[in-house]
């Protein structure tokens, strides 16, 4: 039995349905009872926990044999970071008292030890405690998602316009989620070989005006992007659902990844994603 949790999110579906498709028993964890059918409609297993709950997780995990870990993000309106710690606690907790002989497990691109850093320095945590947890791991670092991008389509459509932190043309690696949950199965489906650390992105580095332009060949209009300054980054945030707490972990992050140095290309695994082939497929559902 393989053990997804966070099996409705963008990646997670993914793996749960790659996984069906490779004949495997797969139970889907969820936190949200409304998925739980949505998990059962693919025909795997489904059940409503909250990752924080520790003896529920344990009774799960003890029925599977490998694991994908994805820490659930928590809601920006609250303390993000001081939520997403107390999982990776839970989740590891949890982990040590299983019996999974692989565990595979979602990081992110520039994951270091910090405060206050957004998924950099939780992710961090959660990759340390796992490697103290289990013998057989595989790390998968992605870079920044292309489904960031999902909710600036509307304002695209509606004002010919998207907004980034970022400059216009600063070029970072970006990556599709369908890329990073194939490269998880890949990996759940592996031996187990030890502790591994893989870092995926996409065919190529893009920028917010690259993403503009797919956007505006597909949409047949033009759209701009505007990036906010950075001595406005936290009062946007706040005023895009944010509480102070979560933008500040945000701020931070951003600004560690505009000043911060991307892993060498030949250092990285490529998926085969561009931003167009994901913007026509997402806009065709």
């Amino acid at each position: 039995m393989y053990i997804i949790t966070g099996a409705t999110g963008h990646i997670g579906s993914e793996v749960v349905k790659a996984l069906l498709a490779a004949s495997q028993r797969v139970t889907g964890i969820t936190s949200d009872p409304a998925n739980k059918k949505k998990i059962e409609s693919q025909g795997a297993a489904a059940v409503v926990a909250d990752v924080s709950d520790t003896p529920k997780l344990t009774e799960v995990f003890n029925k599977g044999i490998r694991l994908y870990l994805l820490n659930p993000p928590a809601p920006i309106d609250g303390d993000p970071s001081e939520k997403e710690n107390t999982q990776v606690d839970s989740l590891i907790a949890a982990i040590r008292k299983s019996t999974f002989e692989k565990v595979v497990a979602a990081s992110t691109y520039g994951a270091q030890q910090g405060k206050r850093l957004g998924d950099l320095d939780v992710l961090f945590n959660m990759e340390g405690k796992l490697k103290g947890a289990v013998r057989d791991c595989c790390i998968i670092r992605g870079a920044y998602y292309l489904s960031n991008w999902d909710m600036a389509i509307s304002m695209a459509r509606s004002d010919g316009k998207i907004y980034s932190l970022y400059p216009p043309a600063f070029k970072l690696p970006m990556v599709a989620p369908a890329d990073l949950a194939a490269r998880a199965v890949s990996a759940l489906l592996s031996p187990p070989a030890g502790h591994e650390l893989i870092q995926l992105e996409g065919p190529a580095r893009y920028s917010a005006n690259d993403i503009a332009k797919t956007l505006g060949d597909i949409l047949h209009k033009r759209i701009q992007a505007v990036s906010i300054r950075q001595e406005d980054w936290h009062p946007w945030l706040v005023k895009s659902g944010f509480s102070p707490r979560a933008a500040e972990s945000m701020v931070n992050m951003t600004r560690l990844t505009l000043e911060g140095h991307f892993p060498d290309e030949k250092d990285v695994e490529k998926g085969d994603t561009t931003p167009e082939m994901y913007f026509r497929k997402l806009l065709k559902k």
